[in-house]
């Protein structure tokens, strides 16, 4: 095999891009480009009952948007294709046909129906196959399958001894051999199990090191006991936590989204998501929690990969991605909205970047914007009562003097000799002193006419966006609303 790093992430196409994969696949990624390797992609496709069309599309495009840029692939080829296990059936046949020969496989013709009833007479015991089949002969067995009888190819494990390998974050572990299975390596329908496929596209793909899930652990002695029927050295492995809710349940989207390309839908920028992922299980040296995926790569380091299951905490996603988002220059962060579909159909070019200069700080997520930003891209429907200041729901001011002072704003407006924040908060300070109202009372009156809202970006920043036309055309607008205060 080669010295060279070889690692891989192997999906299977059974539905949507799961997040803990793409924290496998950040891993796998992040030790091959520090070791000078190289990353691939396969396509565990045998399982045909639960295949989605669209799923292997939809991981790559997952992979692609976090920048986890692989060498080899269904979609870039490479010198160890095919990358879809459906296009290696003649492959995993030669080599189930290797282990008949040499008697470390056998035949299995036991009917579905009979290993269902072994099944349910082995509750509550140890279950495994009885191994029946095992004891007949191999020339009537090869008589048997050449005659069209239906079966299955088993592994036949040495019933006594261990098992033993080396997890490179859990040290050794030590199965007996009595509590593993006569696993089946090809279905009856010809094609391979994961355990069949796994092991001999890890050792045809030259896979130095298998990281993966926890969950695979179990099956790890039946994939160590295939390498040595074969003939092979097994690659070292690395088991990886599983991510988990914060009641310690494996993570699934019945408690939080699953589906990576959700995240995106939702505006969690790429940086963040990797960052994240990055955060799960791993620590920085000096323990810093924003970092890019180039110095994520960088610092990656077996030793501080820690094996308890990662919380998953969508309030710190969330405080991360804000972070994410302030980090980015306004002009890029306005054409990331805008790529992304987060901009409405015809929000006014010239308003754009100043208003995601204003809401930059605001935003947790860039679909937040639309919402967030409405007032800047068109005049918002609103009671005519809510320009009236009041406290703890008590009107402060009278119908008559609201009206009064939208006219004066009006005015006031009209005759700014400069349109910028300043100047315009000057000028609303000054009315406010001469009408006798406490600036901020004034403030809510000329923010809900300009804004349609009591809550926006800082109002006269704001304005200064918006442009004094368009200011004076919905204060006006304002002005004919408080006709209907009481």
């Amino acid at each position: 095999m080669t010295e060279t790093v070889r690692t891989r992430i192997a999906p299977s196409p059974t539905g949507d891009p799961h997040i803990g994969n793409m924290y496998v696949a950040l891993v796998n990624w992040a030790f091959a480009r520090q070791s000078g390797g190289r990353f691939i992609v396969r396509i565990e496709d045998t399982d045909r009952a639960r295949f989605v069309e669209g799923a292997e599309r939809m991981f790559l495009e997952a992979l692609a948007w976090l920048c986890l840029t692989h060498d080899e692939g269904p979609d870039v080829g490479g010198p160890a294709g095919p990358y879809r296990q459906s296009e290696r059936l003649a492959i995993y046949r030669e080599h189930a046909e290797r282990l008949l020969a040499s008697g470390r496989a056998y035949r299995c013709f036991c009917a579905a129906e009979r290993l269902a009833e072994l099944r349910k007479s082995q509750k509550g015991e140890v279950t495994g196959y009885d191994r029946r089949c095992r004891a007949i002969d191999p020339a009537d067995a090869a008589r048997r399958a050449a005659a069209g009888q239906p079966h299955t190819v088993r592994l036949a494990v040495p019933p006594e001894g261990q098992t033993r390998f080396t997890d490179g974050l859990r040290g050794e572990i030590v199965i007996e051999n009595r509590s593993i299975d006569d696993q089946v390596l090809i279905k009856s329908d010809g094609y391979p199990t994961y355990h069949m496929a796994v092991v001999v596209d890890d050792r045809l793909m030259g896979v130095t090191h298998v990281v993966r899930a926890e969950e695979w652990i179990v099956s790890t002695p039946k994939h160590i006991l295939l390498y040595e029927a074969l003939g092979w050295q097994p690659p070292l492995y690395y088991h990886l936590p599983l991510i988990r809710n914060p009641d310690r349940s494996k993570l699934s989207k019945r408690r939080n989204p699953t589906n990576v390309l959700w995240y995106r839908q939702e505006g969690f920028l790429p940086e963040a998501v990797v960052n994240y992922l990055g955060l799960l299980g791993h620590s920085m040296p000096d323990q810093r929690e924003v970092f890019t995926l180039d110095e994520f790569r960088a610092e990656f380091s077996w030793r501080r990969v820690n094996t308890t299951g990662p919380v998953f905490d969508m309030d710190k996603f969330e405080w991360l991605n804000g972070m994410w988002i302030r980090r980015l220059p306004v002009d890029e962060l306005a054409a990331r909205l805008r790529s992304e579909g987060f901009v409405p159909e015809g929000f006014p070019q010239d308003r754009l970047l100043g208003a995601v200069r204003l809401l930059q700080e605001r935003l947790k997520r860039l679909k937040e914007f639309a919402d967030a930003a409405a007032y800047f891209a068109a005049r918002l429907p609103y009671e005519a009562a809510l320009l009236v200041p009041d406290k703890k729901g008590k009107p402060l001011k009278a119908a008559a003097e609201v009206r009064a002072a939208v006219a004066e704003l009006r005015s006031v407006l009209a005759c700014a000799a400069e349109w910028n924040a300043a100047a315009l908060e000057a000028g609303a300070r000054a009315l406010a002193e001469r009408l006798g109202w406490k600036p901020a009372d004034l403030f809510t009156v000329l923010r809900v006419a300009v804004t349609g809202r009591r809550v926006s970006t800082p109002l006269f920043e704001t304005m200064e966006v918006l442009g004094r036309e368009e200011c004076l055309a919905r204060v006006e607008e304002a002005g004919t609303r408080t006709g209907t205060l009481p």
